[in-house]
């Protein structure tokens, strides 16, 4: 479990929910010249990763481009992943962290060791291409863009997409696209995506530190939903390169799943519960708050059916009651994030069909309630998004304004 660490902002913000157009940095454009020789550090998140750790790293030392540093952020293991690191000598920089807060509190220390405009943050469990880093790049020089994202395809089976980035449903829960498709027949052109996933991610360090980092309250999972919405609220870009491939190997124990997997971990529920509530809370406006009740009422008497099948309901009531010890936070920075907030959530939220986790079925009774619950949610939230207020203009045209 992770606490709850002290953020940057005031807890006398002034609650808003005027769309406001207050100045914002404009994300680090690459240098004029040759995009390949942009200066790029790398952080890596571990936590007792000595199974991952090498074949990460080995990968980093193959990596085209201008790589200035490479820091692995050591959330206090206990296995010798940390030895293992030491022994790479200069080339890489180890940060060793007292306690482990979760991957958020590692990415942050890696941004604040960083001295590039441009970092390329991974978890230890990835494995990057040589040409990576020069696929990504390019997209930097997009007016507007402050992060990027790769696809990742599972390690043991290279021809199936694990993350491609995704949209936000407005029930506070990412849509992914091309989870568990084959490779092949899916386009590869880059291009804006509305929500992207944290194990890779080339990410502008000055936007993303501006618009608060990642939020350490989460530990993990959402996280990722979080900083999406936060940047594209400011009028930010997210792009996908689907040449860009990572692979992925196994993923956090206790929290991830694969197909296949014999149960749905009770941890994971518990943060389900708790860090869908606080996404929710801290960064959607109050009318969309309002107008997605129905949906967000309806999902969550489904998942909660979902988490007793599965035994882990439980886990997902407490989840439920810990998110309340979160509403002082969510509360002060909803109000930070409304002041800084150009992009309204009628463009960020959607209705598109929602993506389950692998382990549930397919057919019969579960898969028919999964049918109508997405219909459901489409209908009302086509009637319901018209009565949000501020519809904004075109979607990430010019990114935030000076």
């Amino acid at each position: 479990m992770t606490g709850d660490p002290s953020d940057r902002f005031d807890a006398d913000d002034t609650a808003t929910v005027v769309l406001e157009e207050e100045p914002v940095p404009q994300p680090a454009l690459a240098p004029v010249g040759d995009v390949a020789d942009t200066p790029v550090t790398v952080t890596v998140v571990n936590y007792n990763g000595a199974a991952f750790i090498d074949a990460c790293l080995d990968a980093l030392e193959r990596l085209d481009g201008n790589v200035e540093e490479i820091i692995v952020v050591d959330n206090a293991s206990t296995d010798d992943s940390p030895d293992r690191i030491r022994a790479r000598g200069p080339k890489v920089r180890l940060v060793r962290l007292d306690v482990n807060d979760g991957p958020c509190a590692a990415r942050n220390a890696g941004l604040r060791e960083a001295r590039t405009d441009w970092v390329l943050q991974i978890d230890s469990d990835v494995i990057v291409q040589p040409d990576t880093l020069l696929q990504l790049l390019p997209q930097t020089r997009e007016p507007g863009v402050a992060a990027v994202q790769p696809r990742a395809v599972l390690a043991d089976d290279p021809g199936v997409v694990h993350y491609d980035g995704g949209s936000m449903h407005y029930v506070g829960v990412m849509c992914l696209d091309n989870l568990l498709a084959r490779v092949d027949g899916i386009p590869s052109a880059p291009e804006d995506v509305d929500a992207v996933i944290s194990m890779a991610l080339l990410v502008d360090r000055g936007a993303l530190l501006e618009a608060g980092g990642w939020d350490e309250a989460f530990f993990i999972l959402f996280e990722d939903h979080d900083v999406s919405y936060r940047l594209r609220a400011r009028g930010y870009r997210l792009r996908r390169v689907p040449r860009a491939v990572v692979l992925h190997r196994e993923g956090t124990a206790g929290i991830s799943f694969r197909p296949g997997a014999p149960a749905y971990p009770g941890r994971r529920a518990f943060l389900h519960a708790r860090n869908r509530a606080y996404l929710v809370l801290k960064n959607y406006s109050w009318p969309a708050i309002l107008l997605s009740l129905p949906g967000r009422f309806a999902y969550a008497c489904v998942w909660a059916a979902f988490a007793a099948s599965r035994g882990v309901l439980p886990d997902y009531v407490r989840g439920r009651i810990a998110f309340l010890g979160l509403l002082p936070r969510a509360l002060r920075l909803r109000r930070h994030l409304a002041r800084h907030r150009v992009v309204g959530d009628g463009e960020l939220l959607g209705s598109r069909t929602l993506t389950f986790s692998p382990v549930i079925r397919r057919k019969g009774m579960e898969a028919g309630l999964i049918r109508l619950l997405n219909r459901m949610l489409s209908c009302w939230w086509a009637a319901a998004v018209r009565l949000l207020p501020g519809q904004p203009g075109p979607r990430g045209a010019l990114g935030p304004s000076r």
